[in-house]
């Protein structure tokens, strides 16, 4: 399989499986791999595990080997290993390594099948310029969905929790496609909603040349704020949750508010320049943001 991430576990004992797990997170992801490090072991090792599903099934849309009927199947295949998990005989080291918490901490069987689902959105023809509602939904099935599997791991399945993981879901993905506006048109891509590209018309025929167009910089900042008034509406959300419970989600926020910040500060020229990273938050620089957190 093109999957770089799937774990071979025949004839891998548990604990050797949970190691290969947590080792596939830090490689993958130091910001994540830190801010789940303050969790306990057994929550920790679900997170990880959390994670390893979310990246397999990351893995196969964003494969170059893969052509579309190949990627839906082993999507297929993922959909088959969850209720294979709910049956009780999950056959992947990811995968039974999410058995107990399943049963234990109210992982739903819906949120790891609203991921594939968000997956197979861009399986096909990339997304160009959804309408708000179906930009909504792929915001919700790819990020929304991990932050509700997230909170029940850290330990508050209930509406508070769920609150917490729609609105953190919603401000890390907007995020994430604004600081990769110029990545993703690279790849045909255009994740911005086509509501606000024609409120500032935008042409999005072709996507390299949107953050060259005279609109492209209101149509950023107007969905910047977007993405920052639910920073502030996660951080409502999660001081109606117990502190302890949410300081890995608070590390995550930390660092994507911090970028979105940053992002935000740039004069008009820097922000359109594609030549120009937008990744403004160092390793070094999350690690303290982890370490600040997980002691206070």
């Amino acid at each position: 399989m093109a999957n770089s991430t799937h774990i071979a576990s025949s004839g891998t004992s548990p604990a050797a499986e949970a190691r290969m797990i947590a080792q596939t997170v830090r490689d993958a992801s130091t910001s994540f791999y830190w801010a789940m490090r303050i969790l306990p072991k057994s929550q920790r090792r679900a997170m990880f595990a959390v994670y390893a599903f979310c990246r397999n099934v990351d893995d196969i849309v964003d494969s170059e080997q893969l052509d579309e009927p190949e990627k839906r199947k082993q999507l297929t295949v993922w959909r088959q290993e969850i209720d294979a998990l709910y049956a009780g005989h999950p056959r992947r080291a990811e995968t039974r390594a999410l058995e107990v918490p399943m049963r234990e901490l109210s992982l739903r069987r819906d949120d790891f099948m609203d991921v594939i689902a968000g997956m197979e959105m861009d399986a096909g023809e990339p997304i160009v310029a959804p309408s708000m509602e179906t930009f909504d939904l792929y915001v919700d099935r790819v990020a929304c969905a991990v932050g509700r599997l997230c909170v029940c791991v850290f330990g508050d399945p209930t509406d508070y929790g769920t609150a917490v993981a729609h609105h953190t879901g919603r401000a890390l993905q907007i995020t994430n496609i604004l600081r990769d506006v110029d990545e993703d048109a690279g790849i045909g891509r255009v994740y911005l909603p086509r509501e606000l590209l024609e409120k500032h018309d935008v042409d999005y025929s072709d996507p390299v040349k949107i953050t060259s167009q005279p609109g492209y910089i209101a149509l950023w900042r107007e969905l910047a704020e977007v993405a920052h008034g639910e920073f502030m509406d996660a951080e409502q959300a999660m001081n109606l949750c117990r502190k302890d419970v949410m300081r890995p989600a608070r590390i995550m926020k930390a660092v994507y508010q911090r970028n979105l910040e940053r992002m935000m500060a740039l004069p008009d020229t820097t922000l359109a320049d594609p030549k120009v990273s937008k990744r403004l938050v160092g390793s070094k620089e999350k690690l303290l943001i982890a370490v600040r957190h997980g002691f206070f």
